[in-house]
């Protein structure tokens, strides 16, 4: 088993919040949960610039931080759905609050993310930007 070599501070609270919202999807899942509780499935169609996988991985992560909830419909077919907690819901503010940010200075990071292309790679790098076009993280 891993054993980190270098303690954590989770008495930073940066680092605390990183660790829980750090993922990279993470964001974007939360988003999509705060406009309703969705199936996994919706999830999928939503972020569908990742693979199915990777936001499986970083629900569960969400799920054991206390983030977000799975909750299993009765009836016929069954189907589980992920909704926010509480705590959850209290991040939703700071997410929209950076994606104003992103907004506001997006063309200096298109430039920037075009500028540190490589030579290598003809066409620019497909920057956040171009992820983030998806009204899952507007």
């Amino acid at each position: 088993m891993y054993k980190r070599k270098i303690k954590e501070d989770l008495d930073c609270g940066i680092v605390v919040a990183m660790k829980v919202f750090g993922g990279k999807w993470k964001p974007c899942i939360i988003d999509a949960i705060s406009r309703g509780a969705k199936r996994p499935s919706e999830l999928h169609r939503e972020i569908a610039f990742t693979s199915p996988r990777v936001i499986d991985m970083q629900l569960s992560e969400l799920m054991d931080f206390g983030v977000v909830t799975k909750q299993t419909a009765p009836g016929f077919p069954l189907y589980v759905e992920y909704s926010l907690t509480p705590l959850g819901k209290s991040i939703v503010p700071i997410l929209k609050q950076l994606g104003e940010w992103g907004t506001k200075n997006k063309d200096f990071v298109k430039e920037r993310a075009e500028w540190q292309s490589t030579e290598s790679d003809q066409q620019p790098r497909r920057n956040m930007h171009q992820l983030l076009a998806d009204p899952i993280c507007q």
